[in-house]
């Protein structure tokens, strides 16, 4: 009896392994979210990822403390981490896409196979060139907050193209007449449309969405979704439609 016992518990180890294996592989997104923000911004997004099968990394971080660098450094490879050798993907909100952006330069990933980009200033912001030095931007946004910039010598400005599949969303809806008083063009309360294109991404759509919460809005989600999926934007995404697809995700 105790032998068949002991059999009987090896099988059952030896079944179970091929599906621990299976679930430590599910593709994983990683979530950066964006200055003076929280992981809580994601939190929308992170429902909808995992309705569809996805596991999420959603770490917290003091974006408003260090530097870009520093955050990079310490945020990044930590998330990336815990998708181990899955397939893996981000969702970034505002300066989170600069801080993936920061860390690739040096730091190839193998298994990430593609981004979303939501409102990146990978040219910077006018805003920072206007309000920088003033002492309740600095208190409010720190380090990181200053070195986006659009000046030549800016961060943003001395990144290279980049080297994976990336599509951005950029939002054209403002809520803040002052700051978009110094932004040319259309922008989304913080960062011009023109601003978050790059060299080398594969995808840009603009959505009549505001900036700071542009990523619990159901047609960017359902854009996100999209592009993690097949590579590429759904232009004919509406919200009603939208909002169907995220709640009959399964």
């Amino acid at each position: 009896m105790r032998l068949r016992s002991l059999l009987s518990l090896i099988a059952g180890v030896a079944l179970c392994a091929p599906m621990q294996l299976h679930a430590a592989q599910k593709d994983c997104v990683m979530l950066l979210h964006g200055l003076a923000r929280t992981k809580a911004s994601f939190t929308f997004m992170q429902i909808a990822l995992e309705e569809q099968g996805y596991r999420v990394v959603r770490p917290n971080y003091p974006s408003t403390k260090f530097s870009i660098e520093e955050l990079s450094r310490t945020v990044v490879p930590r998330a990336l981490a815990q998708c181990g050798s899955a397939p893996t993907y981000a969702v970034t909100h505002s300066m989170g896409g600069i801080l993936l952006r920061v860390w690739l330069e040096d730091n190839p990933e193998p298994h990430l196979k593609r981004v979303v980009m939501l409102a990146p200033p990978n040219h910077g912001s006018e805003v920072v060139d206007r309000f920088g030095d003033w002492w309740l931007f600095d208190r409010l946004n720190g380090p990181a907050g200053a070195e986006l910039g659009t000046d030549v010598d800016s961060l943003p400005s001395s990144l290279p193209p980049v080297q994976f599949e990336l599509g951005v969303i950029a939002g054209r809806r403002s809520f803040n007449p002052l700051f978009s008083s110094v932004i040319p063009g259309t922008d989304d309360g913080k960062v011009s449309v023109q601003s978050t294109y790059v060299a080398g991404m594969q995808a840009h759509i603009t959505l009549p969405v505001t900036h700071t919460y542009m990523m619990n809005d159901p047609v960017v989600i359902a854009q996100v979704l999209s592009f993690l999926k097949h590579a590429r934007f759904d232009s004919s995404l509406r919200w009603g439609q939208s909002l169907r697809q995220i709640l009959n995700a399964r």
